[in-house]
């Protein structure tokens, strides 16, 4: 899923991970994930397995598989 926000140049897209089950899991994915350039915000939620990027443009979907990787965990693909 993508979605434009009310913010200008600002993106919305959901992605399903598998393998994350508490806080630990949560925060080593938001950690990676930020460091992709142009990513604004990361929420990961283990109970849903989605993690949420607010980017300034279109993510890279590899990037974002690679910085899952580095995290210890598999990207499923967008939600």
């Amino acid at each position: 899923m993508t979605a434009h926000t009310d913010t200008p140049g600002s993106v919305t897209t959901v992605y399903k991970v598998t393998g994350m089950s508490c806080g630990h899991c949560e925060g080593a994915i938001s950690a990676e994930v930020s460091e992709i350039p142009g990513v604004t915000s990361v929420k990961a939620v283990a109970s849903t397995g989605e993690v949420t990027v607010v980017s300034t443009s279109e993510p890279d979907d590899e990037a974002v598989r690679a910085a899952v990787d580095e995290a210890g965990f598999e990207l499923a693909g967008r939600a």
